[in-house]
Parts: structure tokens; C-alpha cells; sequence
């Protein structure tokens, strides 16, 4: 005799089956109708991405600022708008969704999708907590959902290329150190502009903090949400999670085992809660480690990935690889970077859409490199070394 928890969980799984059914079948030369929920600058980009695919229509648009679903009416014209997520979700016009909101939007709005039977593309981290992870893993799972998350090197050509050449070839060696580094990015140092010093009419904010504990309207947490983490989780998560999956792709590991971290609000008393330069360290179970140093101080600049080999190590950026031969100063092989890697990821994802296969930054994959960098901040913020079991997921106790 089943128990009344086990009986309100088939009510669920089942409630989820029934909205993934409602997923339109699409045909072989039917386009993907794509609605963009998170009408911001990124959101803006990526789906100018998305309406160069022929595959595609852009039909809803949604946001807490009416302003911003002006702006991106510019991209997709014939779009409708929608303040409320949901709304857009019971759109009978919408095979799939970009979401592009602020990272504490992320988790809801992607089981939301899930259990609406729309196909997911989400801009990265996909978590905003370490907890989150595994929820959306399995609301895109049972609802049979193609889930690709905006880790865009896992579709760019020279990383590939990298990878098949000096990682799968295994031309590099025993490796025993990843370092990634990213100085100066402007996307956490956002000014907000002036005439939105009081909260405009057109801006649901309410809406925006949406699970964030109510504080009155605050321009600097509106326009440099990156800031504060209880809308994101600073350089790490928004930045380190882009290195380490590269770095997870060129491994074929994503499962640390141990994290250390150290930094501050060095330079930037202007309020807010992620720190301004941050260290962290991750420990892998294959012998190896990964470490990652940001900051935003003025006067640095530039971001990368260098993966040390016994054979060998490999410097690369979203511009080109440099591959280095032990103790020769020179490279001995450069690559440019090929295309657009952001159009790239999204042309996957529709291919994906249309085929059912799993896309090249998977949902699973998405979550293990959230998961990675979650970690750093944890360590940041408790002071201590963690102990992380990959396979249960469970950070370990002292």
C-alpha cells in the first residue's frame, strides 16, 4: 500500500508527463518557435543569435521592465510580450525558451519550462545554489526536454579541435594543472543610469526579486545584479564556470573532489556582497588541480584557460590556442578561433530541438560545472576547505 508521500509524488511525475505531452510535434521543415524570458543585454544578444538560424521564429518576449521588451521587439518584431513567465508558458506558439534573467531566476524558470513541455536553452550558471542543480536535471529528464546551457566553448571549433588533438590524442601528457584566470570584467561593474534613481513605473520590481527576500528598490542591484550574491554568484560562478567546463570538456572529469578559496571586497565599497577579487582551488580524483583568480581592480585586463602536461601545455582563449612543447618559449601550433561560437551553440540547439539528441552543453553538464563553482564560493564564504563527494553530491562535513 503506497504511503501518502508516495502517492503525491506519482500525482507529480504525473502532472509532468501530462504537460510534456502537450509539446507540439515538430516537422522536418517546421521552424522552432522560440520565446526569450530575461530581456536584458545578454538576453538581447543571444537571441539575435537565434533569429540568424532560418529554423527559427521569435514569438514571445518577457520581462519584469516593459522597457527592455521594447528593446528587444527591435530584434524579434512580430513577438508578444509578457511580464510573467508563466504566461508565456501556456503560449500554445512557443516550442521553446532562451532564458536570460538574472541567475536567481534560473532554477524555477527552468522546471517551470520543463513541466510546460518547452524545450530549454539557459544562459549560464544554471544554478544560483549548489542545491538546485539536481531538481532541474530531473523536472528536463522526465519530461523528455532538450536543455542546453550557455557554455558556449562547447561548441566552439578550436576548443574541439584542442580537444581531439591534445587531450583525446593524449599528445599532452599527464596533466596536473589547470589555471584560469579572468581580470576586469565589465559586466560586474555595471553604473545604473540616472534616470532610473527612482524605481520607474514600468518595472515590476517585486517581480525581480522574485525568491530574494523583499528589499526596497535599489538601482545598483537592478542594472549590476552580478554584484550581490543574492542574485548571482559573482566571478566565480559567472565567469570560472565558463573555464572550468572548458577545462571539464578537455578532461572528460567534472567531479572535484575538495575546494579552497580566499578573497574580499577589496576595492569596490560601493555595497556590494560577492568580493571583487576571489581565488579559489578545486581537487580532482585523476591527480590533478584547477585554480581560478579574478579581480576586478582597474588596469587588468584578460581571461584564459592553460592546461599543464607532462608533454606539454595548452594556452587558449575565446580568440585562439597557443600549444607549447616542454621547455621551448615559442608555440609550436597556433589556432585562431573559427565562426561565431555563441551562434554555433545555438545552431546545436536547434538541430537538437528538431532531432531530440542531447546538445553539446547539456543540462547535465550545465549543472556539473555550476556545481564545480558553487563549491569555490562555499569554501569563500565558510573559510574553509571543503570535502565534496561527487557522486552522492554532498559536500562532507568537518
Amino acid at each position: 500500500m503506497s504511503t501518502p508521500i508516495e502517492r503525491r509524488t506519482l500525482l507529480r511525475s504525473a502532472a509532468v508527463f501530462t504537460a510534456a505531452s502537450y509539446a507540439r510535434i515538430l516537422g522536418a521543415n517546421e521552424k522552432v518557435n522560440v520565446g526569450l524570458i530575461g530581456c536584458g543585454g545578454r538576453g538581447r544578444g543571444v537571441l539575435r543569435s537565434f533569429v540568424q538560424n532560418p529554423n527559427v521564429n521569435a514569438t514571445a518576449l518577457c520581462d519584469v521592465f516593459s522597457a527592455r521588451i521594447d528593446q528587444a521587439s527591435e530584434v524579434a518584431p512580430n513577438a508578444k510580450g509578457y511580464k510573467e513567465h508563466e504566461r508565456l508558458l501556456d503560449a500554445q506558439d512557443v516550442d521553446a525558451v532562451l532564458i536570460a534573467t538574472p541567475d536567481h531566476w534560473h532554477a524555477g524558470t527552468c522546471i517551470d519550462a520543463a513541466n510546460a513541455g518547452k524545450d530549454i536553452y539557459c544562459e549560464k550558471p544554471l544554478t544560483l545554489r549548489i542545491e538546485e542543480g539536481p531538481a532541474i536535471v530531473k523536472a528536463v529528464r522526465l519530461n523528455k526536454r532538450v536543455c542546453q546551457v550557455g557554455m558556449q566553448q562547447r561548441s566552439a571549433r578550436h576548443y574541439l579541435m584542442a580537444k581531439e588533438k591534445f587531450f583525446d590524442s593524449g599528445a599532452i601528457g599527464k596533466v596536473t594543472l589547470a589555471r584560469t584566470w579572468w581580470h576586469g570584467n565589465g559586466a560586474h561593474l555595471r553604473p545604473y543610469p540616472e534616470q532610473y534613481a527612482t524605481q520607474p513605473s514600468n518595472l515590476d520590481w517585486g517581480r525581480f526579486l522574485g525568491p530574494v527576500k523583499w528589499r526596497e528598490y535599489d538601482p545598483k542591484q537592478y542594472f549590476n545584479f552580478r554584484a550581490y550574491l543574492e542574485y548571482g554568484g559573482g566571478q566565480i560562478t559567472d565567469l570560472f564556470t565558463h573555464w572550468i567546463d572548458a577545462v571539464h570538456l578537455f578532461m572528460g572529469q567534472d567531479d572535484p573532489v575538495a575546494a579552497v578559496a580566499a578573497g574580499g571586497i577589496y576595492h569596490y565599497k560601493d555595497g556590494r556582497t560577492a568580493p571583487d577579487t576571489i581565488n579559489c582551488l578545486l581537487d580532482y580524483p585523476g591527480e590533478w588541480t584547477a585554480t581560478f583568480e579574478g579581480t576586478l581592480a582597474p588596469g587588468l585586463r584578460g581571461a584564459g584557460v592553460e592546461v599543464i602536461g607532462t608533454e606539454g601545455r595548452l594556452w587558449i582563449t575565446r580568440a585562439r590556442y597557443e600549444w607549447y612543447r616542454p621547455n621551448e618559449p615559442e608555440p609550436a601550433e597556433t589556432q585562431p578561433n573559427i565562426g561565431n561560437m555563441t551562434q554555433d551553440h545555438v545552431d546545436n540547439f536547434i538541430d537538437c530541438v528538431k532531432s531530440r539528441e542531447k546538445p553539446n552543453g547539456d543540462v547535465w553538464i550545465g549543472h556539473r560545472s555550476a556545481q564545480a563553482s558553487h563549491l569555490g564560493n562555499i569554501a569563500y564564504l565558510q573559510r574553509r576547505r571543503l570535502k565534496f563527494d561527487p557522486d552522492r553530491e554532498e559536500i562532507l562535513p568537518l
